[in-house]
């Protein structure tokens, strides 16, 4: 059984033929929202960031949203692997004090997972980072989403699906996307939908502020009103914005890692049920993307992928020893992957995407 199955475009594919394939090719790497599928993907982590990423001898931009955040400030700590394993420890272990639990439990439990993935130590090692520079999007609500009641977040998603079904430019009236940058960086998000994007610096005073704002689902877990450097709002996923992505990086001009679910992308959170809106290929002209194989997801436990909804369908003894599974099953993935990268068989394995794009 093959595990990982490599997709690339058109420019990257030209790339890699030309200058082979290495670390010093990639200028970015970006992890998608999707809460614990990310477990899927925790092997590849714990070789790209300690071992592979490590020989590049230029800068490397981290960018993440949601669970990708998570994945993004673990990443550019000082011991990576340590750092992900932490974030796989607490999150695969996390319990409630019932099968719906409030937002305000939520949250504290979300507030205390930080806390332990990155510390103080860990933030300073995060801001002094100039090897890998950490991006975390954040979406800030400027509709009925900026509330806390959950009758008029609900109205405002519920707006948010309508206008997004008729044009995802439409979500430039109720959200604005907020990257938060480490120190010195020019990193720029091209939007072929110009959603509106604001940058602010990640200090050492936000990190944590910035990482919940970025996982706060809307109505599941309260969202940030502060995040020290930026303007009063209220801030929530990044997710909501930037699910899986349909974006392009500047300004430089090197190609995306981009470790995956799914081969197919969902560009934002409102067009998960949209089958005809698929991201640009001006997006992913320059991404290598890393996705588990049908193969593989079928031979784990229940045969699919963890979700968030493996809190409401099992009970926590059960949920927690299959997470804990896939965690230990995913490090074939890391290890085939520097199998072929090593041997050079990577090259061969590279296949056009499959899903259909937009043009330009």
């Amino acid at each position: 059984m093959i595990p990982l199955d490599i997709y690339a475009g058109s420019s990257a594919r030209k790339t890699i033929k030309r200058e082979g394939f290495s670390p010093q090719i990639f200028n970015y790497f970006l992890g998608a929202s999707g809460g614990p599928k990310w477990f899927t993907l925790a092997g590849l982590d714990r070789v790209l960031f300690p071992e592979w990423l490590a020989k590049a001898t230029h800068p490397i931009h981290i960018i993440g949203s949601s669970a990708g955040a998570f994945r993004t400030i673990c990443a550019v700590q000082k011991d990576p692997l340590a750092a992900i394993n932490r974030l796989a420890e607490a999150y695969s272990t996390t319990t409630y004090s019932s099968n719906k639990p409030t937002p305000r439990e939520i949250t504290a439990k979300a507030v205390d997972l930080l806390k332990y993935i990155v510390d103080d130590k860990g933030k300073r090692e995060v801001v002094e980072n100039n090897h890998l520079k950490a991006h975390l999007i954040v979406a800030k609500c400027l509709g009925a989403t900026r509330f806390d009641g959950k009758l008029q977040q609900l109205s405002g998603l519920a707006m948010s699906a309508a206008v997004n079904t008729l044009s995802r430019k439409n979500l430039s009236r109720l959200y604005t996307r907020c990257v938060f940058s480490t120190p010195g960086s020019d990193f720029r998000i091209n939007d072929p939908y110009q959603l509106p994007t604001e940058y602010h610096a990640l200090t050492q005073h936000n990190i944590h502020e910035a990482l919940l704002a970025s996982g706060s689902i809307p109505v599941v877990i309260e969202g940030v009103k502060e995040i020290k450097g930026a303007p009063l709002g209220m801030y929530r996923d990044g997710g909501i914005i930037d699910y899986h992505f349909d974006v392009s990086f500047g300004p430089e001009k090197g190609l995306v890692l981009y470790p995956h679910f799914y081969d197919k992308p969902i560009p934002g959170w409102f067009d998960k049920g949209l089958k005809r809106r698929v991201p640009h290929a001006s997006s992913y002209d320059n991404v290598v993307m890393l996705v588990p194989s049908r193969e593989f997801v079928a031979s784990l436990p229940y045969g699919k992928i963890p979700d968030r909804k493996d809190f409401e369908n099992l009970d926590a003894d059960t949920r927690i020893r299959y997470w804990q599974t896939v965690l230990k099953e995913t490090d074939r993935l890391g290890e085939y992957f520097m199998k072929i990268v090593s041997d050079g068989s990577i090259e061969s394995a590279i296949k056009p995407f499959s899903f259909t794009q937009l043009p330009g």
